[in-house]
């Protein structure tokens, strides 16, 4: 489920965020995706849910070997002023009324159609953007988020990079979530953090805070049979000679290839395979 438009919030996503005269309707229409996915046997359905998403803050920044990295600082940001396109601003409490509200109409269709409905945190993940505030920025929310709807197709979007830009231990956290079977997919990726939610560079996944090879044996050891994806690659000098538009395939490779053995070490660390 889109949440952008024009670096803006989707018009249709908007009206369901933000409780705005229709987000029955485009409710209707999610849930009828829902019905069609479990028809179709497609298991998983990410979504996000912004007010705002904080890419004002993002920069590129050179990092090992020249190569591009993506760095956060909220203090580039914190004072811009709301977009008239994304409406008033939003406080906590107001977004999580429709996101709950969300939450009760849709996860019962994806219970009763085998579909789990994933959510992404906000990321980046400051409290505030462009006026309005975040709600799935803690650990604290995701945990709400859970526990809103208690049920297998109300999961997370386990992203332990954002894990650790919040400043929580990814362990933790990760065992918190695939104890109960709240994991809707994994994005495996690495981040340096210098300041919970404000300042941190996405790295590559060798040479960040996280010890990816203890994320890979916590899921190993909880079962997790979702997806796992490595994200978020670097920018290569190789892949500034493609076209422009091109996947950075070179970095994407890195990523595959140091994903990949984790796993393999993993499961022959932990079941002998």
């Amino acid at each position: 489920i889109r949440w952008s438009y024009n670096r803006g919030v989707d018009p249709n996503m908007n009206m369901i965020v933000r409780g705005l005269p229709g987000r029955d309707e485009e409710i209707a229409k999610i849930k009828q995706t829902i019905v069609n996915m479990g028809k179709l046997g497609i298991p998983v359905l990410e979504w996000n849910f912004y007010n705002h998403r904080a890419e004002d803050g993002y920069q590129q920044a050179p990092g090992r070997g020249g190569a591009g990295m993506t760095e956060f600082k909220y203090d580039r940001m914190k004072d811009l002023a709301p977009l008239p396109a994304d409406g008033a601003p939003q406080n906590y409490e107001d977004t999580w009324k429709n996101l709950g509200y969300f939450l009760k109409e849709v996860i019962p269709v994806a219970e009763k159609n085998n579909v789990v409905m994933s959510v992404h945190p906000n990321d980046p993940p400051p409290p505030m953007s462009r006026g309005s505030a975040q709600v799935l920025n803690s650990f604290n929310d995701w945990k709400r988020l859970v526990e809103t709807v208690n049920s297998p197709s109300n999961c997370m979007t386990w992203d332990c990079g954002v894990t650790r830009e919040l400043g929580e231990d990814p362990i933790v956290v990760g065992n918190w979530l695939a104890s109960r079977n709240r994991i809707g997919q994994v994005h495996f990726r690495n981040v340096n953090m210098r300041k919970p939610r404000e300042d941190y560079t996405e790295v590559f996944p060798d040479n960040g805070d996280n010890d990816m090879y203890e994320v890979m044996k916590l899921l190993v050891k909880n079962n997790y049979k979702r997806l796992i994806f490595p994200e978020h690659p670097r920018g290569l000098a190789i892949d500034k000679l493609l076209p422009k538009g091109t996947n950075p395939t070179a970095a994407w490779a890195y990523n595959i290839g140091h994903c990949r053995p984790m796993l393999q070490i993993a499961l022959r660390e932990l079941r002998g395979m």
